[in-house]
């Protein structure tokens, strides 16, 4: 300050000189007090560094009085796989290794002197101990393992390797030596009694049993081999191979044509995957011994001998009898197929007798009707009349019991013709109340037929017959003044009831009515029908696969339930798969139709009826010549009608196809015999409608007015 005053600058030099020192002794002092801090500081730190150092070293030695005080070996690998520290006892089997252990060893080091170790019993030479190397390290990799190192002199070490939270490693070596050799005479003393349990066990045995080890020599039989070989197999025979015990028992056996000795010697000696043996030899007193060789899991195998003489003597007398009575079941079945060829032939027989009996009888009954009707016109007299119609009725009567007695021999001989198909209820139940109405009126009972939307599956004709015998019964023998018909659905199926309010039927008698010819004495019969109505019945629901049954108590009345499956509502035709024929006649244009038919006779017919409305038929017998036709003539006809089987080898539809390709428009029907539902299906698909033979001038004319339309 007393520079800068006295000195004679008028810049301010000296002054700014003196604010920088004043300013820097300032800084000075600060970054003093922060280095007497920062050593403070550094000398605090050195000190609880010394402590924990200490700490350290005095938790080390813990660790390692720890260890030291463990009865087994241990060491510890760090994450680096490095050996941190180790007790006094690890290794301690093994000096050479141990002699080179110290801190800092590799895991890997450690385990390759364990492996070159002269104290390691296990591996033989240098690939085996390299090999034992390579799994060594496999187990390392696991976080747990342990495993037993055989020592020389029958001692053993267990070691045990367990993986640490910070992925590291710690080995124990146990001495197990004493626990495996106890292990060892249990493990003998076992054996041996398994072994004493296993001679009671074939001693026991009804079968001789011979055991070779894997080498195919002999170490065990019972004592029944003796018994069965007829030679006493004292304990020189032990250690022997297959042919050398075959030589020595060659005189008490022999072998068959198709298993031989050598076949037996190769099974034995092959080495492995050997297939189970079965084969069979004679003794030289004629026992027969079933033997039996089968591979055992150390590739030894083990042979059993069975005494099967009894056995096969018994065969052979089963055998012999077998053959015997076989040749009675031939005889018998001869004479049975006989007498069912008879039976048989009787049958067709009988079947074409009523056919024929039928046809030749319903004409001259038809024409007798139609004498008694014109008759009854004619007579003045009323007891004239009344005779007539008496002759009427008995005539009807004679016309029903032909044609349910052809309906029970059709059904009972299979020979009925029917297809099921899809039908609505309402349609075959209306019909019937409109037949029966009058009938009904007469007798004083309301029938009441309920209405319904239902479909089932049935032939159009069987149910209707089903259920008009049905109904027609009701009314005969109802005693009250109402029938009821009507059918409701049950699950997948309808169920179709006739019930009446007649005087009911017992238990013992509800079989009987099923019978031919069976009619019941019930109160309010009117001593109608024949005793046929329900034995149709009965067989036409089996043969349809309806369910039937019945319902009835005396004073009661009686219920008749028919149960068939349900059919599509909203695709269901009438109850007549044909075309129905108009009621009135419309009149027809003149067309031309092609007519393809190989029967002469109903070609004929069918032309007759044809030209009868005006229409002109062009006519052929195949398909083949139907074409040529139309190819001569040059024109197509209005429409076809196709017999479906042409016998030339192409069908009424295939000829359909063909037709189609020359005019897609054409109309073409189907006719046929054939009921079948696979040639229902077939028109279906194809678009054809299909008429039923025989045909009718009904029939006919619905088609020509599809021509006319």
């Amino acid at each position: 300050m007393r520079k800068v005053e006295q000195a004679p600058d008028q810049t301010g030099l000296a002054y700014g000189q003196f604010e920088r020192a004043a300013l820097l002794e300032e800084q000075v002092r600060q970054r003093t007090g922060d280095l007497e801090r920062a050593l403070d500081l550094l000398h605090q730190s050195n000190a609880r560094v010394a402590l924990a150092n200490s700490q350290a070293q005095e938790a080390r030695e813990n660790v390692t009085h720890a260890i030291e005080t463990i009865d087994d070996g241990f060491a510890m690998f760090d994450e680096d796989e490095r050996l941190v520290m180790f007790n006094s006892r690890f290794c301690k089997s093994m000096p050479d290794v141990r002699a080179k252990l110290c801190e800092g060893t590799s895991f890997a080091e450690y385990v390759r002197r364990i492996s070159e170790s002269a104290h390691l019993a296990e591996p033989a030479d240098d690939t085996s101990r390299s090999a034992w190397r390579s799994k060594r390290m496999r187990l390392h990799r696991k976080d747990r393992a342990v495993f037993n190192i055989r020592l020389p002199e029958n001692r053993w070490m267990q070691v045990s390797e367990h993986r640490t939270k910070a992925r590291g490693t710690v080995v124990l070596q146990t001495d197990v030596t004493q626990i495996m050799r106890m292990e060892h005479r249990a493990r003998s003393k076992l054996i041996e009694q398994q072994a004493q349990m296993l001679r009671g066990t074939l001693d026991h045995l009804n079968q001789g049993v011979c055991i070779f080890d894997g080498q195919g020599c002999l170490v065990g039989w019972n004592q029944l081999m003796d018994q069965l070989l007829h030679q006493h197999l004292d304990e020189s025979l032990r250690g022997m191979s297959i042919p050398v015990l075959l030589n020595k028992i060659d005189t008490t056996f022999s072998f068959s044509q198709d298993f031989g000795r050598a076949d037996l010697e190769n099974w034995a000696q092959a080495q492995m995957n050997r297939r189970p043996l079965r084969f069979e030899v004679t003794r030289t007193d004629g026992a027969i011994l079933d033997i039996f060789a089968q591979e055992m899991p150390d590739n030894g195998f083990v042979i059993s001998f069975t005494d099967v003489t009894q056995e096969r003597h018994t065969a052979k007398a089963i055998r012999d009898l077998n053959e015997t009575l076989e040749r009675r079941v031939e005889e018998r079945t001869t004479a049975l197929g006989e007498a069912l060829e008879t039976a048989r032939l009787a049958n067709v027989s009988k079947d074409r007798f009523v056919a024929a009996a039928s046809h030749d009888l319903l004409q001259p009954l038809s024409a007798a009707k139609l004498y008694a009707a014109s008759l009854e016109e004619h007579c003045g007299d009323e007891q004239g009349k009344t005779l007539a119609r008496k002759a009427i009725s008995a005539l009807s009567n004679a016309e029903a019991l032909i044609d349910a007695l052809m309906d029970i021999s059709k059904l009972d001989l299979g020979l009925a013709d029917f297809e099921l198909v899809c039908i609505r209820v309402d349609s075959v139940l209306s019909a019937l109340a409109s037949e029966f109405a009058p009938i009904a009126e007469e007798k004083g009972i309301t029938l009441s037929v309920m209405p319904t939307s239902l479909t089932v599956v049935s032939d159009p004709m069987y149910l209707r017959r089903i259920l008009q015998n049905l109904i027609a019964n009701a009314l005969r023998y109802s005693t009250g003044d109402k029938v009821v018909v009507g059918a409701r659905r049950r699950g997948g199926r309808v169920r179709v009831d006739v019930v009446d309010q007649g005087p009911g039927i017992s238990e013992d008698d509800q079989a009987l009515i099923f019978q031919e010819f069976k009619q019941l004495q019930r109160q309010g019969a009117s001593g109608e029908g024949l005793g046929l109505g329900l034995a149709i019945v009965e067989r036409a629901c089996k043969l349809l696969g309806h369910d039937l049954r019945l319902r009835s108590r005396p004073g009661r009345g009686s219920r008749f339930s028919i149960t068939l499956d349900a059919g599509q509502t909203q695709s269901a035709p009438s109850d007549d798969a044909r075309p129905r024929a108009p009621q009135a006649r419309t009149s027809l244009q003149a067309r031309i139709v092609g007519l393809v038919e190989n029967d002469t006779h109903v070609a004929q017919s069918i032309t007759a009826a044809i030209e009868m409305f005006g229409s002109e038929v062009i006519h052929a017998p195949s398909a083949q010549e139907a074409l040529a036709l139309v190819e001569e003539l040059g024109i197509l006809p209005d429409g076809w009608l196709l017999d479906y089987q042409l016998g030339d080898g192409v069908d009424g539809i295939a000829l359909a196809q063909t037709l189609r390709q020359k005019n897609p428009a054409i109309p073409i029907q189907i006719i046929s015999a054939n009921r079948s539902a696979t040639l229902l299906h077939r028109c279906a698909t194809e678009g054809l409608p299909l008429c039923r033979k025989p045909v009718t001038r009904e029939d006919l004319h619905a088609f020509l007015a599809t021509l006319a339309g």
